[in-house]
């Protein structure tokens, strides 16, 4: 029953503070794991980002040709667009874009190897996972030198209280 002046009322706040206090504790008290398996999912995720494109430059090895590609306009971060035509003249432009992309400006030639039996498979030529390697470490390290110490502090910080 309400009085006016809110007093001797549970308002709808309070009682949703006071069902969601307990989960906010338990998170709480489990920040320092939480982060720690963020940085695990991370990296994880990092090596899987390899293997899946020394997976595909297996495949692009395994059959390749070589073709000239012009860069199209309308790529971005996430894929760099191109446009190439195979041995049966057919004009192939892959869905994802091509595989180590960075450097190229729309309008540009490049050249680039594919697999014969799988055109979506493109990469640029000369360039491969390993290429990769130094920039997902780097970010892996920069990760895990954020929250790898943002972990243990958490850690210390709830053993203290």
């Amino acid at each position: 029953m309400t009085t006016g002046t809110g007093r001797g009322d549970t308002r709808a706040v309070d009682e949703l503070a006071a069902l969601v206090r307990p989960a906010i504790r338990g998170i709480a008290r489990l920040l320092p794991e939480i982060v720690a398996g963020l940085a695990v999912v991370a990296t994880v995720l990092a090596v899987l980002a390899l293997a899946g494109a020394a997976v595909d430059d297996r495949a692009i090895d395994a059959n390749p040709a070589v073709a000239q590609a012009e860069v199209l306009p309308g790529s971005s971060f996430s894929r760099t667009l191109v446009r190439f035509t195979v041995a049966n003249g057919e004009a192939v432009v892959p869905e994802h874009g091509v595989f180590y992309p960075w450097g190229l400006q729309a309008g540009a030639e490049v050249a680039v190897e594919y697999d014969v039996t799988k055109p979506e498979l493109v990469r640029v030529a000369g360039r491969s996972a390993i290429d990769g390697v130094l920039p997902l470490g780097i970010g892996v390290v920069v990760l895990w030198a954020v929250l790898g110490p943002l972990a243990v502090w958490l850690r210390r910080r709830r053993a203290g209280a």
